[in-house]
C-alpha cells in the first residue's frame, strides 16, 4: 500500500463506520423510546421508511467500512501475524474479532428476513448485541493508540 492510500483508506472507514455506528446509536437509543411514545399504525409506518432506507444503505456502507478495513488491517500485516506482547496487534485482532461478530449479525438479520422469521424480539435482541459490540469496537479503536501493556 502506498502512503499516500492509507489516509485515503483511514478516512473512507471513519466515514463508513460513523455512519453504521451512528445508525445502530439511533435504533437503539432513539428508536426504541419513541416507540413508547407514538401510536402502533404510526410507529409501522415510521419503522418501515427508516426500514426500507437503512436496508438499502446498509450494505453499501457495510461493505465499504469493510473493504476499507482490510486495506488497513494489510498494512499492519506483519504485526497481526506476531501479536505477541504487542498491545495495538491484539487489541487491533480483537477489533476485527467483533467486527466479524457484526457481520454475522448482518447475514443472521438477512437470512431471518429472507425466510420471514426478522420478529420484532429478534430485532431488538440483535440490535442491542449489535450495539454492544460496536461500542466495545469504538472503545478498542481508541485504546489501540493509547494502551501499553505493562512488563
Amino acid at each position: 500500500m502506498s502512503a499516500a492510500s492509507y489516509p485515503v483508506l483511514l478516512t473512507i472507514h471513519l466515514l463508513c463506520a460513523l455512519m453504521f455506528v451512528g445508525t445502530v446509536f439511533f435504533e437503539v437509543l432513539v428508536l426504541d423510546s419513541v416507540r413508547r411514545r407514538v401510536p402502533a399504525e404510526a410507529m409501522r409506518a415510521v419503522e418501515r421508511g427508516i426500514g426500507q432506507r437503512v436496508r438499502w444503505l446498509m450494505p453499501i456502507v457495510i461493505v465499504t467500512l469493510f473493504s476499507a478495513g482490510f486495506g488497513l488491517a494489510a498494512h499492519y500485516g506483519e504485526q497481526l501475524t506476531h501479536p505477541a506482547g504487542n498491545p495495538f496487534a491484539i487489541l487491533l485482532l480483537l477489533k476485527i474479532g467483533l467486527a466479524c461478530s457484526v457481520f454475522g449479525h448482518f447475514l443472521l438479520a438477512s437470512y431471518w428476513r429472507m425466510c420471514e422469521l426478522f420478529t420484532l424480539r429478534r430485532s431488538r435482541l440483535l440490535h442491542l448485541s449489535v450495539f454492544c459490540h460496536v461500542v466495545l469496537i469504538v472503545l478498542l479503536a481508541k485504546g489501540m493508540f493509547h494502551i501499553q501493556f505493562i512488563d
